[in-house]
C-alpha cells in the first residue's frame, strides 16, 4: 500500500458476522464515536480505498467497513482482503458478530427480508455459519448479540472496541425510562423527574411524547427543570475526573417518570444536549420507553 501519510496511524476496524446479528446497528455505534464508516464494500475494493484514505492531506484515520456475505465467493475474498491487510501492517481488527439460529429466525421473521445465501432460512444460516467458521477463529472480538437489544450492543462496543477513541473522554450514556417498566439494567446514576408537572394530564399533550416541542416546553418552563439539569450536569462534571482516575470509561445516567413518554424524555434529551457542548463529555442518547403507551 503506497501513500506519503504514515499507514501505521490509519485504523481499520472490520465488521462481519452472521447476517442478522447487528451488523448496522454496529456500523452506526462507530459513525457516531467518529469513524468513516463504509457499509456492504465488496471486500477486493478495500485496499485502493485505504490507499486513498493514507493519502497525504487525507483527514480519515479511523475506518469501520461492514462486509456482508451477498455470495459464496465472499468469504475467499475477505480472507485475502484481510491477508493483504496484516501483510501491510494496517491497524486492523475484526469484530464478528452472531446469535443463535432461533434470534436470527426471529430477526428475519420480523422484517420479512429474505437471507443473502439461500430461500431457506435456516438453510442460509447454516451455510454463512461454515463459510465465516475460518474468518471467526481470527477475530479479535466476537460478540453474541442473542440476548442483547441494539441498546445493549452499543454499549458493548463502547466498552470494549471503541475504548481508545474515548482515552481522554467520558462516554455518557443518557437513558430515558418509566418507573412503571422497572429500572435500567447497569446505570450508574438513576435521576428521577418526578416531581415536574406530568404533561400526561393536560388532554392535548397526552398522546404526544418528550421529543415533541411543545411536551418539551411545557416541561422545561418549570424553573425547576433549568435548576436540576444544571446541577446534574455540575454533578457529572465533577465526578468525571475521578472516574477516569480508576479507569471507569463510561457513566451511565437514567432519567426516569412515570411512563417514561414526557417528563423524562424531554429532560433527557435537555441534559444530554448540555453535557455534549462540553468537549470533555461523548454522548450518547436512548429513550428506552418512549413508544410505550400501557
Amino acid at each position: 500500500m503506497s501513500g506519503d501519510k504514515d499507514i501505521h496511524k490509519l485504523a481499520v476496524t472490520l465488521i462481519t458476522g452472521l447476517s442478522g446479528a447487528g451488523k448496522s446497528e454496529a456500523v452506526a455505534t462507530f459513525e457516531d464515536a467518529g469513524y468513516f464508516c463504509i457499509d456492504n464494500l465488496p471486500p477486493q475494493m478495500l485496499p485502493n480505498m485505504l490507499e486513498l484514505f493514507a493519502l497525504e492531506g487525507s483527514r480519515v484515520n479511523r475506518v469501520a467497513v461492514v462486509l456482508d456475505a451477498r455470495g459464496r465467493k465472499y468469504f475467499e475474498d475477505l480472507q485475502r482482503t484481510l491477508d493483504y491487510l496484516r501483510e501491510s501492517e494496517v491497524g486492523v481488527r475484526v469484530l464478528y458478530l452472531e446469535a443463535e439460529d432461533e434470534a436470527l429466525v426471529a430477526r428475519y421473521q420480523a422484517t420479512r427480508r429474505p437471507h443473502p445465501l439461500s430461500q431457506d432460512l435456516t438453510e442460509g444460516i447454516a451455510l454463512e455459519r461454515r463459510l465465516l467458521a475460518p474468518l471467526r477463529a481470527q477475530a479479535d472480538v466476537i460478540i453474541d448479540t442473542t440476548g442483547l437489544s441494539p441498546w445493549d450492543l452499543r454499549r458493548r462496543l463502547e466498552e470494549t472496541l471503541l475504548a481508545d477513541r474515548l482515552s481522554d473522554q467520558l462516554l455518557v450514556s443518557v437513558e430515558s425510562f418509566g418507573y412503571r417498566y422497572g429500572l435500567p439494567d447497569a446505570a450508574d446514576m438513576v435521576l428521577d423527574v418526578r416531581f415536574l408537572p406530568n404533561p400526561h394530564w393536560v388532554p392535548e399533550l397526552r398522546p404526544r411524547s418528550g421529543l415533541d416541542p411543545a411536551v418539551r416546553d411545557y416541561v422545561l418552563s418549570d424553573s425547576r427543570a433549568g435548576t436540576f439539569i444544571e446541577r446534574v450536569v455540575s454533578l457529572v462534571q465533577l465526578t468525571a475526573p475521578g472516574f477516569m482516575c480508576e479507569q471507569k470509561r463510561r457513566l451511565a445516567l437514567a432519567v426516569g417518570c412515570t411512563g417514561g413518554r414526557h417528563r423524562s424524555v424531554a429532560m433527557a434529551e435537555a441534559i444530554s444536549r448540555t453535557l455534549a457542548a462540553d468537549p470533555a463529555f461523548v454522548v450518547n442518547l436512548h429513550h428506552r420507553d418512549v413508544n410505550r403507551t400501557g
